[in-house]
């Protein structure tokens, strides 16, 4: 019995002496629990939201201020026609837009006092809860006097309402991100571990030359997994391709670019496969699943994860591909993602040779 009391503190000390185990134990579960407690949200807040008004009569201020003051809606600009509002929402400055008719004042009277909501149904189950909140709020508002109305609702982009528009965009930057970080997470952790890595570095290569020879296979496979993630989202998901495809394959090389130099920079700072597949495969899914706008809005997640969400590069690519797909714009309308992505590739390029050892250590 000594004898297993002793083996068992002997092994208590060194999980409590090991601070990857404790990190592990304690931190992880802190983490996830904050990422899922906060990030994972359904509740609708924050929604930009355009008043389309041809003359600001007093119903129509009370009915827009009832939406303002609600913590579900931000009024965040004014439009005087309904197109103009479209294409306010196509430039992703708003998500939901109300739409007064010129006599909405006058039909109050009639019960025929006309509104309509449009919202963005790229993400058809959050375009679902906007205009639900927002018809409440005006029907109440509306039904506080003696006449009543009518709220109609036109979903943009997706008025069948397939799920399918919004997630496969979101997939394919998940996809992407995942598969390119761990393939060249690898390599060059693979060479250490061979012991490859010395002929290497005794060669007259420079350590850039060595990092591009190794991106650029796997740049070429990633983008024949695009192609055939594309393929099936047409054929076989009914995703529309509205955009052009130059433009969609100029950002998800951007993106797979960003990618592959991550997972180069994963691959200069460990020392074995098994470590640089955990980090690449744990410390990328859940962000770029969480955080990215995949799965749930990041308006709806708290002031400061929406901070750190600018960090996480499947956010712009999600955001501009879903642009190109869906809506149909053109490569000005998706600019600022694009520099964003160029500017992360090329600093994590820079890192990634930078840290590139040129002696083994």
């Amino acid at each position: 019995m000594k004898t297993f009391i002793a083996f068992v503190l002997k092994e208590s000390r060194h999980i409590l002496r090991d601070r990857r185990t404790m990190l592990i134990l304690f931190g992880m579960p802190v983490v996830m629990m904050f990422l899922f407690g906060f990030a994972i949200s359904t509740d609708v807040r924050n929604v930009r939201t355009v008043a389309v008004t041809s003359t600001m009569d007093r119903l129509t201020q009370q009915v827009v201020n009832a939406v303002a003051a609600s913590d579900y809606f931000d009024i965040t600009a004014t439009a005087g026609t309904a197109a103009e509002a479209e294409r306010i929402i196509r430039r992703q400055e708003a998500d939901m837009a109300l739409v007064f008719a010129p006599d909405f004042a006058d039909g109050r009277h009639r019960g025929e006092s006309r509104l309509q909501i449009i919202t963005d149904a790229s993400d058809p189950n959050m375009a679902q809860q906007y205009a639900l909140y927002a018809r409440m709020i005006a029907l109440q508002t509306l039904g506080g006097g003696k006449g009543g109305g009518t709220v109609s609702t036109k979903m943009l982009y997706n008025p069948q309402m397939k799920s399918a528009y919004n997630f496969v965009p979101g997939i394919m930057g998940m996809l992407l991100m995942l598969i390119c970080a761990m393939m060249t997470s690898i390599s060059i952790v693979r060479e250490k571990e061979r012991g490859t890595m010395e002929v290497l570095l005794v060669s007259p290569v420079r350590p850039l030359m060595i990092v591009v020879a190794k991106t650029i296979p796997y740049l070429l496979l990633a983008i024949v997994v695009l192609t055939l993630i594309l393929l099936m989202a047409f054929h076989v998901l009914g995703v529309p391709l509205q955009g052009s495809l130059p433009d969609i394959y100029l950002l998800s090389f951007v993106y797979i670019t960003l990618a592959l130099a991550l997972g180069l920079l994963i691959s200069t700072l460990v020392s074995s496969q098994l470590v640089a597949l955990l980090v690449s495969a744990m410390g990328l899914l859940l962000p770029t699943v969480l955080l990215s706008g995949l799965m749930f809005p990041v308006e709806s997640m708290p002031e400061v994860l929406q901070y750190v969400s600018l960090a996480i590069p499947a956010r712009w690519y999600i955001a501009a591909i879903r642009k190109l797909m869906i809506m149909g714009v053109g490569p000005d309308e998706i600019s600022q993602e694009l520099l964003i992505l160029v500017g992360m590739a090329s600093l994590l390029l820079a890192i990634s040779v930078v840290k590139f050892k040129k002696r083994l250590e």
